[in-house]
């Protein structure tokens, strides 16, 4: 059930793209800089505006207390205007006047004198105020300045007026220009020039984005293969950054777990092996000792039976006697070879009995082994061939061959029937020599051929037991054939069985 959740859970979960990210990131930052830039001018750029010509106008009445009076030939005074106090005039659009406290006219700079006159003497003698529409931003004993709504003219000024140092009055105005609109207008520029900004913003960071993410998302298709223990894929984007590094970083990873996991699939097809090999090791040793228990229970129990008979002198008759004497000793002889073949074929499968290599005559080794088996043909009246003349000289560990050719010679006596031929053949094939052992006799099945080379294994159990073979033979000749790393096998005729092993003629480096 958690596991169910856990499942469900993760597929719920969705993954965007970086790229589409930062591109929302950085177009959002964009707009919310233009929304944040055209909200401030509507609520702040007036009241900036206004202070900034508040400046205007104290610097404009600092300018307007240096000025120096003089009177013309009429008596009446006048004031000096130099030239950059005209060009200030101009450059922040003020207009002023300065009256005597009579209300003469000293001074004045653009505007219209007439309407400037009239509304400084207003101010002056406090007449007319209550129809003005003011706002006092600023206010001392000498001046004062504020933002004015004219009705006639239908636009908002600033203003500063009060007295000089030499008693006359002044009048200083500027037009704020209707600052509402300008800042509509500001706004509108800036939401143009933002969707422009925002467009091209958009293809730069759509070009960027991708220059950066794409060595990213395929360091994400490359962590996933290896996720799939495929390491085929490489990075080969050149960011020309850390992701670089990075991306060689998982190169070099995905190798050194590629080879990490060979070594381990190695390792562990070695451990399946060894393990495989123990098994079989284990099933060989049972099997072994159920075998030799089998093979010496009863050649024990006839030894035991005929010792106790003697003992207890069960038949006093001499040849009762030598024939319980001569059962113990056949029974104890063929323990005694059962358990000296198995020491050789042991010392043969472990490898310990080293091969004595040399070079010697195998026509002569076979004649020898037929000459001391004589006995044991005549006894069977078995016909043997062997027609081989000149020597056949080969390169092997003769007293081994010899137990083979030995081997198969008595195998072929004991399974000797219909004519009782046995042929015995040395055949040259290149550099090596194919020799084979053919008896008369029943065919061995075929489907125990492959099972004739493992230890205890008998086609004819009973017959087996009759002459007293236990099984090992064919294993020791296996084992033999296997160290001098040459062919050996069995080949079925319909009159009978030939066993056949190789050796080479010539000597291998």
């Amino acid at each position: 059930m958690n596991r169910h959740f856990l499942n469900k859970k993760e597929k719920k979960r969705k993954f965007h793209p970086l790229r589409r990210q930062l591109e929302i990131l950085f177009i959002g930052l964009l707009v919310l800089s233009i929304c944040s830039i055209t909200l401030i001018n509507m609520l702040f750029l007036e009241k900036y505006y206004i202070t900034k010509k508040t400046e205007v106008l104290r610097s404009a009445m600092a300018d307007l207390q240096e000025l120096r009076l003089t009177t013309d030939e009429e008596g009446n005074e006048t004031a000096e205007i130099s030239d950059a106090l005209s060009r200030a005039c101009a450059q922040n659009n003020l207009s002023w006047m300065i009256i005597t406290a009579d209300g003469q006219k000293v001074a004045s700079v653009g505007g219209s004198e007439g309407m400037l006159q009239a509304r400084l003497i207003g101010y002056a003698y406090d007449l007319d105020k209550k129809h003005m529409k003011t706002k006092t931003l600023e206010q001392s004993d000498s001046y004062v300045i504020q933002q004015v709504s004219d009705r006639f003219a239908g636009m908002d000024y600033l203003e500063s007026w009060g007295n000089l140092k030499n008693g006359c009055f002044f009048l200083i105005r500027t037009p704020l220009e209707s600052i509402r609109e300008s800042v509509s207008i500001s706004n509108s520029f800036y939401f143009v020039v933002g969707i422009f900004i925002i467009g091209v913003s958009a293809l730069v960071l759509w070009i960027i984005t991708r220059r950066i993410t794409n060595p990213i998302s395929e360091l994400t298709v490359l962590s996933r293969k290896m996720s799939s223990l495929d390491f085929e894929a490489k990075y080969k984007s050149q960011a020309g950054n850390e992701i670089d590094e990075l991306g060689e970083n998982f190169n070099r990873m995905s190798k050194e777990l590629e080879k990490t996991i060979s070594e381990l699939k190695a390792a562990n097809n070695q451990l399946q092996k060894d393990i495989e090999s123990k098994i079989r090791i284990d099933q060989q040793r049972q099997e072994f000792l159920n075998n030799v228990s089998h093979e010496l229970k009863t050649p024990i129990a006839l030894v035991q039976g005929y010792a106790e008979g003697l003992k207890e002198n069960i038949s006093d008759d001499p040849e009762s006697r030598e024939f319980y004497c001569d059962v113990i000793m056949d029974e104890a002889s063929k323990m005694n070879k059962l358990v000296r073949n198995l020491l050789t074929l042991n010392h043969l499968e472990e490898g310990r009995d080293e091969l004595t290599m040399e070079r010697f005559d195998v026509v002569s080794l076979i004649r020898g082994v037929l000459q001391s088996m004589d006995i044991m043909i005549q006894q069977k009246e078995a016909k043997v061939s062997f027609q081989a003349m000149e020597p056949v000289y080969v390169w092997a560990d003769e007293f081994k061959i010899e137990e083979v050719v030995t081997n198969y010679t008595s195998n072929a006596l004991n399974h000797l029937e219909g004519e009782k031929e046995i042929e015995i053949c040395v055949i040259p094939e290149g550099d090596r020599v194919r020799i084979s052992v053919f008896n008369t006799g029943t065919p061995i099945p075929e489907a125990d051929i492959p099972n004739l080379w493992k230890k205890f294994y008998k086609v004819d159990k009973a017959r087996t037991r009759e002459y007293g073979g236990s099984g090992i033979g064919l294993s020791i000749v296996k084992a033999i054939m296997e160290s001098h790393h040459q062919e050996y096998g069995v080949c079925n005729y319909d009159n009978g069985v030939e066993f056949w092993f190789t050796l080479d003629t010539k000597s291998v480096n």
